[in-house]
Order: C-alpha cells, then structure tokens, then sequence
C-alpha cells in the first residue's frame, strides 16, 4: 500500500504531465525510479530539460530544496535544462528556477 505523500506526489506529476502537454503538445509523461541515486526528473517528454516536480505544504522549503535537486537530476540526465514546477496553496503551479538555470534558458534562447 502506498502513503498519502506518494499518492499526492504521484497525483500531482500526472496533473503536470497533463499541463505541460496541453500547454506545448509535447508527450509528457511520469518517470519511474524517484529518489534513486541517478535520478534524472519526475517527468519525461519536455526537450532536454529535467521537470521536477513538488506539492508540499512547506512551499518555502520546496522552492529552496527541489530546484537545487533539479540540478543534479540534470546533471544526471546530462540536459542542458531543469525546472521545478511547484503547487501554491489554490491549486496554482509555479515554475521555479535558480538563478544558473534561469541564465542557462536566457543564453539558450537567444543563441542562434
């Protein structure tokens, strides 16, 4: 039998995965094997980018620990990007980034 916190974590990767494929078309879906020593995300589909994903009631302490997780997930995909998509109170999601990774997007997306 699964815990709360699984099923709220598994719940909430898949309303990612449905956003962010009605939001860009793109097959997004789950990832299995999280928190394994290699992880490389909570979802799959996006280009190149490490999706993390986070629906805690502590959302200060999720915006300072997952995006610094995304990190070595992207490391460990070898992606060029990682973003941390977290739920606020309401039900809204929010799409985080460290500094690095927000200049990372910037220097890509003007590169020719």
């Amino acid at each position: 039998m699964t815990s709360p916190q699984k099923r709220k974590g598994d719940a909430a990767e898949l309303e990612v995965a449905r956003l962010l494929h009605d939001l860009t078309g793109w097959p997004v879906r789950r990832k299995l094997g999280a928190g394994r020593t290699d992880d490389e995300g909570d979802l799959e589909g996006i280009p190149d980018t490490v999706v993390q994903v986070a629906n805690w009631a502590d959302i200060n302490r999720a915006i300072r620990q997952k995006p610094v997780e995304a990190e070595q997930q992207r490391h460990n995909a070898a992606a060029t990007f990682a973003v941390t998509l977290i739920r606020l109170r309401g039900g809204m999601w929010r799409a985080v980034l460290t500094p690095e990774q927000l200049c990372t997007l910037l220097r890509e997306a003007i590169t020719p």
